[in-house]
């Protein structure tokens, strides 16, 4: 069984386990600061891509 199959073959029941146990671990008050800590990470890391790109194509 390969890594690919494995990620395939995540349904619906997997998923609301994942949720259950994140919500039991931390609680529903912490999810939206979570979440927007998660938002504002990806948000720089694309800032930063992008920055890049630019560096990047002032160099050719």
């Amino acid at each position: 069984m390969t890594a690919s199959y494995i990620f395939l073959a995540i349904g619906a029941p997997q998923i609301i386990l994942v949720v259950v146990v994140v919500l039991l671990l931390f609680g529903g008050k912490k999810i939206p600061e979570l979440m927007r800590g998660l938002g504002s990470g990806i948000k720089e890391f694309k800032d930063a891509s992008k920055e890049d790109d630019k560096l990047e194509e002032k160099k050719e």
